[in-house]
Order: structure tokens, then sequence, then C-alpha cells
């Protein structure tokens, strides 16, 4: 009977999803090759609540602040001793290359000793030494691979790169930024010795201090490559014209944007045309620098655009900026922006707007207007009847205005 039982179970391999989740919280099922009888195939689904010793090393995606520490450690010392790199250089890249870190902690089994297992791997596997270098240089994760030299694995075999790495750091500029700046000007990496240096010291030349040399680079780093930047000469003398010191320009700059030197001078050019006189400009920059250099000038084009967009003649613009200089300040820049939005949102027309701007400029720039749809409820929704009585009496805007706020 046993003889018969046996001769009729035939194995055959069958997936078997096994859940352990208390003991791998990442994992919620892992289907393990077996053999178990033909018979038993129907019910091949079995849970286990116990560990279960997989064939196939899985890693997690958490990874213990201890394992991190002593991965640095050991990339530290992979650097420094194994590779002699200068002691400064393997600690930044070890402390700030995160990802690099995460990804060389997938090769070995967290849970075992991480410093001999990863010991052990550096030995008989060399690392692309860009990887961890870029990304210790700010850039993100994503961006190291644009950037990685073909063919090469060894950060000493780009000579180059590493002096005109070193001249940087030597000059003060942050090792974190230096990464925007290979990005964004490689060609200076590729300096031969000492022209980098030089490059730096002509800018100090103008009459700049070395920290704003710093700043002013670290933003624009285009400003390196070939001689010193004409545009950027140009708005020095204006800033100079109009009473200001050259590095007051470090206290313009912002790390977050890139710099275009000739819409600048385009930008102060058209400032000039519309009657700002130098004490204006002076005072402008003074009391808001963002308006003339973020985006290189930008907020001023964009009012620009504004005007034009709306019917308004060039001659006639120029006339109300010559007239109401003070609207170039952040604030009334914005409450007169808010304005035209209110206006096109109840539908008025663009020529009935323009004739509003130009009569009623000095209180739309003075007065935070509420949105269009508030306006609206005032009226029952009556767009028209809205308009026609703004148009006949743009005072009304501003009453009722405050009629809400009261």
């Amino acid at each position: 009977m046993i003889a018969q039982v046996n001769k009729s179970i035939v194995f055959s391999p069958v997936d078997i999803e096994i859940s352990y989740k208390k003991q791998n919280p990442f994992l919620s099922s892992l289907k393990v090759k077996c053999f178990c009888s033909s018979r038993l195939s129907q019910n091949a689904k079995v849970s286990h609540s116990g560990s279960v010793q997989s064939p196939v090393i899985l890693h997690s995606t958490r990874i213990s602040r201890v394992a991190r520490t002593d991965a640095q450690r050991v990339l530290f010392d992979y650097l420094h001793c194994t590779r002699n790199f200068d002691f400064n250089d393997a600690e930044h890249i070890s402390k700030n290359s995160p990802h690099f870190i995460e990804n060389l902690l997938t090769k070995i089994d967290n849970d075992k000793d991480v410093v001999r297992s990863l010991n052990k791997f550096l030995r008989y596997n060399p690392i692309n030494e860009f990887e961890p270098f870029f990304e210790s240089l700010g850039l993100r994760p994503s961006e190291v691979p644009l950037v990685l030299p073909p063919h090469l694995m060894y950060l000493g075999d780009n000579d180059m790169l590493l002096e005109n790495f070193h001249v940087l750091c030597n000059y003060g500029i942050p090792r974190s930024k230096i990464g925007r700046m290979y990005k964004e000007a490689r060609e200076i990496f590729g300096y031969n010795y000492g022209v980098l240096k030089l490059k730096l010291l002509a800018y100090e030349n103008l009459g700049l201090s070395k920290t704003t040399v710093v700043k002013l680079v670290s933003c624009c780093p285009s400003l390196l490559i070939g001689g010193v930047d004409r545009e950027f000469v140009n708005v020095l003398g204006r800033l100079n014209r109009a009473g200001l010191k050259n590095d007051l320009i470090g206290g313009y700059l912002s790390a977050k944007e890139s710099y275009d030197w000739k819409r600048l001078i385009d930008t102060i050019d058209f400032l000039d045309k519309v009657g700002y006189s130098e004490e204006q400009f002076h005072d402008l920059l003074k009391t808001n620098p963002v308006l003339v250099f973020e985006g290189s000038g930008k907020k001023v084009y964009l009012l620009f655009g504004q005007l034009v967009k709306l019917g308004l003649k060039v001659n006639g613009i120029y006339s109300l900026f010559t007239k109401y200089p003070q609207i170039l300040s952040a604030k009334r820049v914005k409450n007169l922006l808010r304005g035209i939005h209110i206006l096109l949102g109840i539908g008025m027309g663009v020529e009935d707007i323009a004739n509003i701007i130009s009569t009623q400029m000095e209180l739309l720039c003075s007065t935070a207007l509420k949105g269009p749809v508030t306006l609206r409820r005032q009226f029952k929704d009556k767009k028209d009847n809205l308009c026609q009585i703004l148009i006949q009496n743009p005072l009304e805007l501003f009453r009722l205005d405050s009629k809400i706020r009261s």
C-alpha cells in the first residue's frame, strides 16, 4: 500500500510563497524553488512566521548610522592610505558622498562586520574615484554620470583636474560649490599650471576683495574662461558712477542664480533711458538690488513687457517710469502686476486697463488689491456692470477694495 502511494507521488518544482514580514519588513514575500508532491501542489502557498534561509542575498534599503559611519571610515582609509589621497581630500570625499556610500554598502552583507567586508571588497574591486569625488563637490547623484570622464577610473590620471581643483580650494572657494563650476565651465579645469590662479588675481586687480571674487566666480564660473569679462567690467563701471563701491556687488549676488552681464547692462541702460538719475539708481540698488540683479534684470523686463502687451506705447512707458521712478521697488511692482491681473480677471479690455494704469499708476502701485473673485461678488458676478463703473471712475476700484477690507 505504501509502495503504491509512493509510486503515485511525482515530485516537481513549484513556487512556494513564504511570507516573513516579521523578520524582514521590507520584503513582503519570497518565492523559493523547492520540490513537493504533485498532490500538494494545489496548496503550494505555505505561510511561515519563522525565519527562512534565502538562497539569494537581498539588501535592505535602510542603512544604519553605524554601518554608514563604518563605510565612511573604510573609504577614507582606502583613499588616504591605499590610494595616497591628500588627508583633507580623502576626508571630504568620504564624508560628503552619501549616495556612493549607500551603493558601496549594497556590495556587502550589512549584517556582518562592515569594516572587514568593505576592506575585503575594495581590495579586489577598485572603485571609479571620480564618482564620490564629484558627488562630494555638490553635484546631485543624477548629475554625476554626466560629468564622468570616459576611460578613466583614478583621479590621479587627470592631474590638471586635480591641480585646478586644489587652486580653487586654496583660494577659498567652498568644495561644495566646485561641482557646479565644473558642470558650467569645465574648461577651467584643464588650464595649465598657474593659469587659473592668474585669472582669479585678475579680478582682484579690478578692485574686488578676495571674498567678493570667491562669491563671484562661484556664481559665474564662466568669468574664468578667456580674459577678464568686458561686460562685467562695464557693470562695475556703472556701479562706480552711481557711487557704489566695487565690493558691494558681492552682496547683490545669489549662489542660486546665474548672471547675464550683458543683459544687466541693458537693464541699466533702460533705467538710464527712462530718466533714472545716478542718485535714483543708487537708491534702487541700496533698497532693492534684487529687482535689478535677480534674473539679470528679468523683473524690470517682465513689467515692461506686461505694459507693452496692454497696448501702452514704449514712449508712454518711458514717461511713466520717469514720472514714477519709485514703481520699481519690489513691493510696488508686485502691487502693479496684481492690479493688472485683477482688471484682466474681471474681463476688462486691455485698452481700458492701459488707460487706468496711465491715470492711476501711483494708487495701483501703492495698494495691494483683493482678487477679482472678491470684487465680482460685490456685483453678484455682473462683470459688465463692474467694468463699466471702473472705466467711468477708476477710483471706485480702490473704494470697493477699502469697503471689502472694512
